[in-house]
């Protein structure tokens, strides 16, 4: 296994950042086996052939199920990228290290509580309050980045 450089182990804020937008990537991950896995069970197939490899041309249509795990995962894509921007330029910063966890483990809970919320069908406003609970570290961060470079533009 390469060992970090000592330069990167040095930065907690980054070490931090790196756990946790892993964690996020893996669950992105999860949900995308999860939508396949759904496709196969209620044999919905978005390609004819992949319908034509596993039934024939009529399982090649939409399904609700299917569809509803397609948007968690399209929810993630609009969410977790852009923090993904944010958590590596604020931690460029040099922000306090337990601000900066704290930062970064609300989004992450927030997200994996969004993704339960909406998989599971959980009842509303679960779903919603992960998701403004997780925006909430974000315009943090956002508004701190901005602060940072406005006598640089």
């Amino acid at each position: 296994r390469a060992a970090p450089s000592s330069k990167m182990m040095e930065n907690k804020v980054f070490l931090s950042f790196t756990f946790y937008s892993t964690i996020l990537i893996l669950k992105m991950y999860v949900v995308a086996i999860i939508t396949g896995q759904v496709r196969l069970r209620k044999k919905a197939f978005a390609n004819p052939e992949d319908a034509l490899r596993n039934g024939g041309l009529q399982y090649c249509r939409q399904d609700p199920d299917v569809e509803r795990c397609r948007r968690a995962h399209r929810n993630d894509m609009e969410n977790i990228f852009p923090f993904l921007f944010l958590g590596a330029i604020y931690s460029l910063l040099d922000p306090s290290p337990a601000v900066a966890r704290i930062h970064f483990l609300i989004f992450c809970v927030g997200r994996i509580v969004h993704t339960i919320a909406y998989l599971l069908r959980l009842k509303a406003p679960t779903r919603s309050v992960a998701y403004s609970v997780a925006q909430l570290p974000c315009f943090s961060m956002a508004l701190q980045i901005l602060l940072a470079t406005t006598p640089y533009w």
